[in-house]
């Protein structure tokens, strides 16, 4: 745009210089003297000065009609420090506050995330005031005799760790064998299938000569319920070579009653218990064993039994003399008669 203006002003001034020198022989023939030559001269620069002159304003109004007016982006302004050093504006960005606020660079705005609602929020605990019962109607036989006595000891433990092996399906099942049955000798764990809720735990011996672990039981545990803390409970055996069958499991236990099932093995001597957990001693026993033998061969035998209080109590039978007291043992859980 300043490049044309400047042209057409030169071309203007050199346009008037030519009208004045050709205009002049027709003013007459006494213009042709030196003087007047030197007046018209004079006339012609004055005017080129002052043309000139105009177009010099016009380059300079035309420059500053380019420039950005006040309110434009700054970041398109640049500014001019020492020595003509371009120095551009960069803008600035806040650094983030707190460390809960997060920038969204997708979308460029900024969000806050709120704390975890459940942060600080109690476990989920057993309730004391339930029925004494696990699952679909498992028996609680050891070593919780009550829904409100588990509930305390999760508590006990929260507050202080007190009894943490209440958590181990493994130690549960032996410390039922070995303490509450008496069972010393099936000191081991022979097999294992431990779930959220559910376990399967088989405990058994070595023989005494050497060989493979044998396995004298499979006992089987639920949890109290699903919080993290909920204690192991044995509600009773999974029965092969012996098995316990009568009275049916979960039915009222009645003084004296009749104790049946199945075994197989050769010159075998069944013995009964009854049990329950808040009680160091059994409540009642047979006083000799039963012979059985055989394939799959059917036993059965009478046990009178008192004091049970607990809402459920145990009946164990088991079988040995081969190759120690106690080699093969089943369980099944009663409710009280008291309940």
């Amino acid at each position: 745009m300043t490049d044309d203006l400047e042209t057409r002003l030169r071309a203007a001034i050199h346009a008037e210089a030519d009208a004045v020198d050709h205009a002049a022989p027709h003013r007459g023939a006494a213009d042709t003297s030196l003087p007047t030559i030197r007046s018209r001269v004079r006339t012609v620069r004055r005017r080129r000065r002052v043309l000139a002159a105009a177009a010099a304003v016009a380059v300079v109004v035309a420059g500053i009609a380019t420039l950005p007016r006040l309110g434009d982006d700054p970041a398109d302004v640049d500014t001019f420090g020492p020595a003509g050093e371009d120095q551009t504006t960069t803008p600035t960005t806040a650094p983030p506050s707190s460390s809960a606020t997060t920038a969204d660079t997708t979308g460029g705005t900024t969000t806050t995330t709120p704390p975890d609602e459940d942060e600080g929020a109690a476990p989920d605990a057993i309730d004391p005031t339930g029925p004494d019962v696990l699952g679909d109607g498992f028996q609680p036989l050891w070593p919780f005799p009550t829904r409100a006595s588990a509930a305390e000891w999760q508590q006990t433990y929260r507050d202080g760790g007190q009894q943490p092996w209440h958590l181990d399906a493994e130690q549960t099942a032996l410390s039922f064998t070995t303490g509450f049955l008496g069972f010393t000798e099936i000191d081991q764990v022979t097999s294992s299938d431990v779930r959220p809720t559910e376990a399967w735990i088989g405990v058994g011996y070595t023989d005494p000569g050497g060989g493979e672990p044998s396995t004298a039981a499979v006992i089987h545990l639920l949890r109290w319920d699903t919080s993290e803390s909920s204690p192991w409970e044995v509600v009773g055996t999974r029965d092969t070579t012996l098995r316990l069958e009568t009275p049916d499991y979960a039915t009222t236990a009645r003084s004296p009653m009749t104790v049946g099932g199945y075994i197989t093995g050769v010159d075998e001597s069944v013995r009964v218990q009854v049990r329950q957990a808040s009680t160091s001693g059994p409540l009642g026993e047979t006083p000799e064993g039963v012979a059985a033998g055989g394939e799959d061969a059917p036993w059965e035998t009478t046990v009178a039994f008192s004091g049970a209080t607990d809402p459920a109590v145990t009946v164990v039978a088991w079988s040995g003399g081969h190759v120690q007291e106690v080699e093969i043992f089943a369980i099944t859980g009663l409710r009280s008669p008291t309940r």
